[in-house]
């Protein structure tokens, strides 16, 4: 007994030395591999790996890209290529992907650097949310955008803006980031930069270029020339060292993709669309050879769009050609926007003299994009021959019709631009695909179903005003 009382008496007195002495205790006890705010410049890379790797998820880039651009083709598994989508795709990357995963983090890294007072920080913020924003409203036209809250401040039921003040609204954080960028006030960390390494100027250029790549998106709709001017007075892309890219790791989960699914994950169904490779002939594009391999009959051979069922296995694993081991490799980096497509946006500007600039400029830049992608396909020492070729020097009658087919080709791999650009432009010509679930290649993607759940009011608001939410609703700058 006398045991036990010592030992109560022990346990009292131990107690009452904690309460006494808890003055100071929790900032003893703070782990600081734990901190309590997270520095601004932490969150980019998730941001910029999120963002590569929605773009360049076989679901989206592939499927709901290069297939509905007719890049590329499936000799199996081909609904998404007969435009049968995946609901759940469509909500969990497209929607909830770019919206949780780019833009709140985006808009959290932003906040992060106003309190840090950080402005490079906070300019990198701006054009990665401004990037995930153009992302989804040219997927799906009208999106939430001024009520579209983030992280504490999650909004569940915010309205829909209309497509043409959601870029009224992107250009703008474009703006403020030039700013940011070019006071040079703040810290941008190299390691945590994975596409720049720190250089705040490149990501100037990377905000400026692609306000004009915005601008022409909606240059049919409204009067663009002035901004545009304005635009090409800041610091812009010069060379395809200014491209902005994620620079991937050679081994998974760290690779490309593409990689990752077709290689790795060994997705061979994955090939080249037969219009790309009629495209390429025509052209005697040299190209060809980099973007597939020969088949197993030693010929560079394409799949049509669509076809269900493929009759006497006319298209199968080995007749049709492969992607090409270039845009296969673990290390191809996530391209965001390229010099190249640059020069082709500046041909077609000239052209349309939306900028200062005439015939004979247009079509320098028409040749400056032709050959930085030849280049970046490793074919430079290939330009002066193959703009000898019928079909490619510059010609002022058919000028448009050669900036918009080039600029496709040089895109390839870059599956939603790449559809996205020839929605704008309807070059080249393309036919449904064969089997198709519906009449017309997709215009938009559908909202995601939890929309008219979650959030009906708006969804049906927006609805109303843009059209019925269908696969083939024209949006504003389509319209």
């Amino acid at each position: 007994m006398k045991k036990i009382k010592i030992i109560i008496a022990a346990l009292i007195i131990g107690s009452l030395g904690f309460v006494g002495c808890d003055k100071g205790f929790e900032e003893l006890n703070k782990n600081p591999n734990q901190p309590t705010k997270v520095p601004s410049n932490l969150l980019l890379p998730d941001i910029q790996r999120y963002t590569g790797n929605y773009l360049y998820s076989t679901f989206v880039g592939s499927d709901m890209g290069s297939c509905w651009s007719q890049q590329w083709a499936k000799v199996n598994y081909e609904d998404e290529e007969r435009y049968k989508v995946r609901a759940s795709i469509i909500e969990g990357y497209c929607w909830k992907g770019m919206y949780a995963d780019v833009i709140a983090d985006a808009k959290a890294m932003e906040k992060l650097a106003l309190e840090e007072n950080n402005r490079l920080t906070r300019g990198v913020a701006l054009v990665m949310q401004a990037y995930g924003f153009s992302l989804v409203t040219e997927w799906f036209g009208d999106v939430p955008f001024s009520e579209a809250g983030m992280g504490g401040d999650a909004n569940f039921s915010p309205k829909y803006d209309t497509q043409q003040d959601v870029y009224v609204g992107i250009f703008s954080m474009l703006d403020t980031a030039n700013v940011c960028l070019a006071s040079g006030d703040g810290t941008l960390d190299a390691v945590t930069d994975l596409m720049y390494g720190g250089n705040h100027l490149a990501w100037q250029k990377f905000a400026n270029t692609l306000k004009f790549r915005l601008l022409m998106r909606v240059s049919g709709k409204v009067d663009v020339k002035i901004q545009l001017a304005e635009v090409l007075t800041r610091p812009v892309f010069t060379s395809s060292t200014d491209d902005a890219k994620l620079n991937y790791l050679s081994s998974y989960p760290n690779a490309n993709p593409m990689f990752e699914s077709l290689v790795y994950g060994s997705r061979f169904e994955y090939k080249i669309n037969s219009k790309m490779v009629a495209v390429l002939n025509d052209l005697n594009d040299p190209r060809l050879e980099v973007y597939c391999e020969p088949n197993n009959s030693g010929e560079y051979r394409g799949k049509p769009a669509g076809i269900n069922e493929v009759p006497n296995d006319e298209y199968n694993y080995d007749n049709v050609s492969a992607i090409g081991s270039l845009y296969t490799e673990a290390t191809f980096p996530g391209l965001f926007l390229t010099y190249s497509e640059f020069m082709f946006l500046k041909a077609e500007a000239a052209k349309n003299q939306l900028i200062i600039g005439s015939e004979t400029a247009a079509e320098s830049f028409y040749e400056a994009g032709i050959f930085a992608n030849l280049a970046f396909n490793g074919l430079a020492d290939q330009y002066v021959a193959y703009m000898t070729h019928t079909g490619v020097p510059y010609n002022s009658t058919t000028a448009l019709q050669q900036i918009a087919e080039q600029k496709w080709i040089a895109l390839f791999s870059q599956g939603t631009e790449s559809w996205t650009e020839w929605r704008r432009t309807g070059y080249p010509v393309l036919l449904p695909a064969i089997d198709a679930v519906i009449s017309e290649i997709p215009s938009r993607l559908i909202y995601p179903g939890i929309e008219q759940s979650v959030n009906s009011a708006a969804y049906n608001a927006a609805v109303a005003v843009q059209g019925a939410d269908l696969l083939t609703t024209k949006f504003w700058w389509l319209k």
